[in-house]
């Protein structure tokens, strides 16, 4: 972390994906308890986080806007996706504004905090987010074209429309007074 906080680097830890044990291997960055303990072992503004969405969400007991509340300030990349889970405990891939996590109020939640970083003079208050996984959808599902589960060029972009869409209807609602965030 000194090296990080010299040369200005921003660490931002993803969390366990999946976030339940797998292959028998201790799952270290899938709970809010475990980013307490990571944030604790060197408090830093360069100690941060990307919080990924999706993969906090698939587990049953993380409460996403509780923690997205308590973590904002340590927040260095988000990754915006949305999953639903079952009775079980699996879950699958949902659509970026529909599925267990309310995704506009992770949304405002991360807004309200890029304004707070601006207002404290900040040079690195933008918090950047990216559409994580979309869904295959018109080219994406030609045979011949060639990608990767979750990555799909048109599911992601409109993934990206969606929460720019969501975005710019919280700014200019009043909600928030700030800029625009800065996805990818």
């Amino acid at each position: 972390m000194p090296v990080a906080e010299e040369a200005g680097v921003y660490m931002a830890i993803h969390p366990d994906d999946p976030p339940m044990q797998l292959f028998g291997l201790p799952r270290v960055v899938s709970t809010a308890e475990h980013l307490r303990a990571l944030l604790a072992a060197k408090p830093s503004k360069h100690n941060g986080l990307t919080f990924c969405v999706g993969s906090y969400a698939s587990r049953k007991d993380n409460d996403i806007d509780s923690m997205v509340e308590e973590f904002a300030q340590n927040i260095s990349f988000i990754h915006l996706r949305n999953v639903e889970k079952d009775a079980h405990g699996s879950f699958t891939e949902a659509d970026h504004l529909v599925g267990d996590v309310d995704m506009f109020n992770v949304m405002d939640v991360l807004l309200r905090e890029q304004a707070r970083r601006k207002e404290a003079g900040r040079q690195d208050h933008r918090l950047p987010y990216r559409p994580d996984h979309g869904h295959k959808m018109l080219d994406d599902l030609r045979g011949a074209k060639r990608t990767n589960p979750g990555y799909t060029a048109v599911g992601r972009l409109r993934g990206l429309a969606e929460l720019r869409g969501l975005e710019m209807g919280i700014i200019r609602g009043g909600k928030v007074s700030c800029t625009r965030a800065s996805p990818y």
